[in-house]
């Protein structure tokens, strides 16, 4: 298999993952605890939208791009960022509160293995230079995280929702 193909399987599973928890977690949220601020359906849909939107952006670079660039890097990067996703929160809430977090599933059957795989094979096959994945990889992770309160606080703005902590809680 091309990694040209690996990186659309992966695009496609984490677009799975992201349709499974558009489906349960904003309800999930609502009891989680700690383990995950409080979101309407509205909010995180919107975020998982442009979240889903990335990961194929980041597949078309890759596949367009070839070897080394901009798009090997990124969607290298979110691979890695999907693989440990699937294990913290995903797989840890759902041991720690011995009920299934949504998009656990996903998540392991999915983005860890395909990301996994896809962070081998981009190295293995210097696809991305080791170095630069070095900080690429990690800068990726970091950005995406860093993005998900942006996007929450941009959706609330476009639905016109108020701060979870102001939502009323019945």
């Amino acid at each position: 298999m091309s990694l040209s193909l690996l990186g659309w399987l992966f695009a496609l599973g984490v677009v799975v993952h992201n349709v499974e928890e558009a489906w349960l977690l904003p309800a999930w949220s609502a009891r989680a605890g700690r383990w995950h601020v409080r979101v309407t359906p509205a909010v995180f849909r919107f975020a998982v939208t442009v979240l889903s939107v990335a990961v194929l952006a980041a597949a078309w670079l890759a596949s367009s791009g070839g070897p080394r660039s901009f798009g090997a890097y990124f969607i290298a990067g979110y691979a890695l960022a999907m693989a440990l996703n699937a294990l913290v929160p995903h797989l840890v809430a759902t041991l720690a509160l011995r009920r299934y977090a949504p998009g656990t599933a996903t998540g392991v059957l999915l983005n860890l293995p395909l990301g996994s795989w896809l962070v081998c094979r981009s190295l293995a096959e210097a696809y991305v230079d080791p170095a630069v994945f070095a900080v690429a990889g990690p800068a990726t992770v970091f950005i995406l995280l860093a993005s998900i309160p942006l996007l929450f606080a941009v959706g609330r703005k476009l639905t016109g929702q108020p701060p979870e902590h102001i939502q009323d809680t019945r």
